[in-house]
């Protein structure tokens, strides 16, 4: 059987590294929407044994009740690889042969890209993971078993997954896929998030509603128009 994971942190304290760029109120509901093109997805997923929501943030545990997903609680939030890991402990014990861990933040995330990974069959050890845009986060990670190695999400965690894969004797199997890649963590992300398609995200709404977009946008044309000046002095 394979599980379908979705670690939520509390969001208020999401996007640190867009402090500067946004306010703390636009970070909030820059990842509210998120969340929200995130969930519409999965609620399309049929690949999925089951769907669980690791979280102690409370509208994640209430979209988790409203579409039958099954909540694993937190008494607290260390780290997300600690709530994945402990996470695909419990999950393993329910008789899962493998886990699914997508973040929360892939505006542009479909449902069928979460069913084409799940589809994948390699008998264990194996690994299935997408990297981030620039190849050295970890965007989407399938591990069977569940917890073949411990989690390092963070700067680096791609070649880290795969040296811990390496070293598990595991199958590795690199997937690419510009929606699962599109995450949003810092600026560059977020200009290069504004040159997809976002009609019919949360994400797209808010940013243009939000003047957002079109702040970002004569931004760089204001830098191009710069660097072209510079060029010809």
């Amino acid at each position: 059987m394979r599980a379908l994971l979705l670690p939520v942190k509390n969001l208020r304290n999401a996007k640190q590294r867009l402090v500067g760029i946004l306010t703390p109120e636009e970070r909030f509901t820059l990842a509210q929407a998120m969340l929200a093109d995130t969930v519409r997805s999965m609620r399309g997923v049929q690949r999925a044994d089951k769907i669980f929501v690791v979280t102690n943030y409370e509208p994640a545990k209430q979209a988790a009740r409203e579409n039958g997903w099954q909540i694993l609680g937190e008494d607290r939030q260390i780290s997300e690889s600690v709530s994945v890991d402990d996470a695909s402990h419990r999950i393993e014990s329910l008789g899962f042969t493998a886990v699914l861990r997508v973040p929360l933040d892939l505006p542009l995330i479909q449902s069928r890209d979460i069913d084409e990974l799940l589809a994948i069959e390699w008998a264990a050890p194996a690994m299935v993971i997408v990297p981030s845009r620039d190849g050295t986060g970890t965007n989407a990670i399938l591990r069977t078993p569940p917890t073949l190695f411990p989690s390092h999400f963070g700067t680096g965690s791609f070649a880290k997954h795969c040296a811990e894969a390496d070293a598990a004797r595991a199958k590795i199997h690199h997937r690419r896929n510009p929606r699962l890649e599109m995450d949003v963590d810092d600026e560059s992300d977020l200009r290069a998030l504004l040159q997809h398609d976002l009609t019919g995200t949360q994400t797209g709404a808010f940013l243009n509603a939000s003047g957002i977009a079109l702040k970002l946008e004569a931004a760089q044309h204001e830098s191009t128009q710069s660097a072209r000046t510079a060029s010809q002095t």
